[in-house]
């Protein structure tokens, strides 16, 4: 007998259910269906519900769908005025930076440079500052994936050669 999902001539069929029809398919095509089960003395067993159908379709536009890989990058860096920023903290909590470099066990030469904006703290710095002056020194920043063309444009081999 013929396969009526792929067309095999496979000998002996057996009755599934694929996508809510009941075909005879040959044995190797059997994995795309449920097994077609006569209940008692009928010919005709039940079509999977359609809450079954209904979350097949769901998990197939699921993966279906597109993924923006651009959506969610952000990269979290340090505000461009943190100098400023940790002075006028510091000098709110009413010290000055020997006391307060003392106080997060580093050197008073180090904490005045970052202070100055001569220094970028690493990351380890930064959060000790953070927790003893309750601020935040960084922020999130969002990549921009624009390109200078127009969004209608599409992409041409003149676009990669350099007009001289």
């Amino acid at each position: 007998m013929l396969c009526e999902l792929c067309g095999k001539d496979a000998g002996p069929t057996r009755p599934v259910f694929i996508e809510g029809t009941k075909l005879h398919v040959c044995q190797s095509c059997m994995r795309f269906g449920e097994e077609y089960k006569a209940q008692g003395g009928r010919s005709e067993a039940p079509a999977p519900s359609a809450s079954v159908i209904e979350e097949r379709l769901q998990k197939r536009e699921k993966r279906m769908q597109t993924k923006d890989v651009y959506a969610t990058t952000g990269s979290v860096e340090i505000i461009d005025d943190y100098g400023k920023v940790i002075r006028e903290a510091r000098t709110a909590a009413g010290m000055d930076i020997e006391q307060f470099a003392a106080s997060i066990f580093e050197k008073k030469g180090i904490i005045a440079k970052v202070e100055a904006n001569d220094l970028v703290p690493d990351e380890k710095l930064m959060r000790k500052i953070e927790r003893a002056l309750n601020i935040k020194l960084t922020e999130v920043v969002q990549a921009s994936v624009g390109t200078n063309r127009s969004a209608g444009t599409k992409m041409t081999l003149e676009n990669f050669i350099k007009k001289g």
